[in-house]
């Protein structure tokens, strides 16, 4: 059973109870993330939520480590382009601990400047791995070049040269700026009462200030763009896409239904066509990513300079033929990986504390699962179809990095992915 309270200070709090269950997972979800960052401050919602473990009023960094994990549970954290999220998961019966941990970490960090600078050099050495890792760092330039000039583009990561520069007082501006009631979720899932859990909220969260977040973003605009990086590797990793769909938009299961035909499977086409038929690349896949105001649909493959050509060629003909091509049997297996995926993250606690808390920022209230699966399935051939064509209507955006001498330019792609 699903249950929302919103406490005098703006505070949402949601539970779904799961009668058996003897875990339960906690967490609070804020609505500040990498799209609400200047860009002199690039990358500070990342170092916040590494710092949040680094010692409160009340604990050391080793204290909180030491506590949670002497009751066998685990703590961790992420920073996304529109959120930050604490969480743990526990036994039951330790569902105390785990408020009490969560609301200490978010609301009495300390930022000691000692462990401050520590953090910022391993945030550094983050950043390089991930710029020395072509399969990661590419997405980061593919963002950037769909979003150019705007916060959303910009890595959640942040800069080397700006994180070794974020000082303490501008991070603790930031959160108190960003970190409010109106603007946190608290969610549990699992073993639980909400009634019990909530007045652990009302104890625990008690200090989140109640005004309105001052953080502030404008509506993406999405661009389109190309963007190359000539590198000595083995192989040439390419991601292509066009703007997809804010979570609230129409067409958002007709495209997550296309992209999992698409490239979300082994059976999908570009699985198929790509490296089952042709044996071009190990890796080829397509996904979705939404965001409150815009979206995107990526394609990504890695493979040798040489058969780049090709592969450019066997993606586009794949792209051309979609929209006129559909089967009813393809959609309808592409309704049924999203329908079970549904289905089998609602069996998780800790998948279902964080969806409730997800939906409840984005949509303002819970959804039954019922309902989601409802909305996948009345997803037809005509919907996929209408959805495909619009997406295929915006303008292209790629990045590639490796040895690209054998790549077509950016003016051919352009064309070759017109459609």
């Amino acid at each position: 059973m699903v249950k929302v309270t919103t406490l005098d200070n703006g505070l949402r709090v949601i539970s779904d109870e799961m009668p058996g269950m003897r875990t339960v997972s906690i967490g609070a979800w804020v609505g500040v993330g990498a799209r609400y960052e200047p860009a002199h401050l690039n990358g500070v919602s990342h170092l916040l939520e590494h710092m949040a473990f680094k010692g409160t009023a009340r604990r050391t960094a080793r204290g909180i480590a030491e506590e949670i994990e002497a009751v066998g549970g685990h703590i961790n954290a992420y920073t996304s382009r529109e959120t930050t999220a604490y969480y743990a998961k526990v036994l039951k019966d330790d569902l105390p601990l785990a408020v009490d941990i969560v609301g200490d970490i978010l609301q009495n960090s300390t930022l000691d400047p000692e462990e401050l600078d520590r953090e910022r050099h391993v945030i550094v050495q983050e950043i390089n791995q991930a710029i020395d890792t072509p399969d990661d760092i590419i997405f980061d330039w593919f963002q950037q070049t769909a979003y150019p000039d705007q916060a959303i583009g910009r890595p959640v990561l942040g800069t080397a040269e700006i994180v070794r520069g974020l000082s303490r007082e501008s991070i603790f501006d930031f959160m108190h700026a960003g970190y409010t009631a109106p603007q946190i979720v608290v969610s549990a899932a699992g073993g639980l009462d909400h009634d019990t859990f909530l007045d652990m909220v009302g104890e625990h969260f008690s200090a989140v200030p109640p005004q309105q977040s001052s953080a502030s973003d404008t509506a993406a605009r999405y661009t389109g763009g190309h963007y190359r990086e000539d590198r000595d590797l083995e192989q040439t990793h390419l991601v292509l896409g066009y703007e997809g769909v804010a979570y609230q938009d129409d067409d958002y299961y007709a495209l997550a239904v296309m992209s999992a035909l698409f490239g979300g499977g082994m059976s999908s086409r570009l699985f198929q066509e790509v490296r089952e038929q042709r044996g071009l690349a190990y890796s080829i896949y397509s996904f979705t990513s939404s965001y409150v105001d815009t979206g995107m649909f990526s394609i990504y493959a890695g493979t040798s300079p040489e058969d780049i050509p090709q592969m450019v060629d066997v993606i586009a003909d794949e792209c051309a033929k979609l929209s006129s091509t559909l089967t009813e049997p393809e959609v309808a297996r592409a309704r049924a990986q999203l329908r079970a995926s549904t289905i089998m993250g609602m069996e998780s606690v800790s998948s279902r504390c964080e969806h409730r808390a997800r939906q409840l920022m984005i949509f303002g209230e819970p959804i039954s699962m019922e309902e989601s699966i409802a909305r996948i399935d009345a997803v037809d051939i005509e919907a996929v179809r209408r959805a495909t064509e619009r997406m295929f209507k915006t303008p292209l955006t790629t990045a590639a990095v490796g040895p690209l001498g054998h790549l077509i330019s950016d003016d051919d792609l352009a064309k070759r992915f017109s459609f």
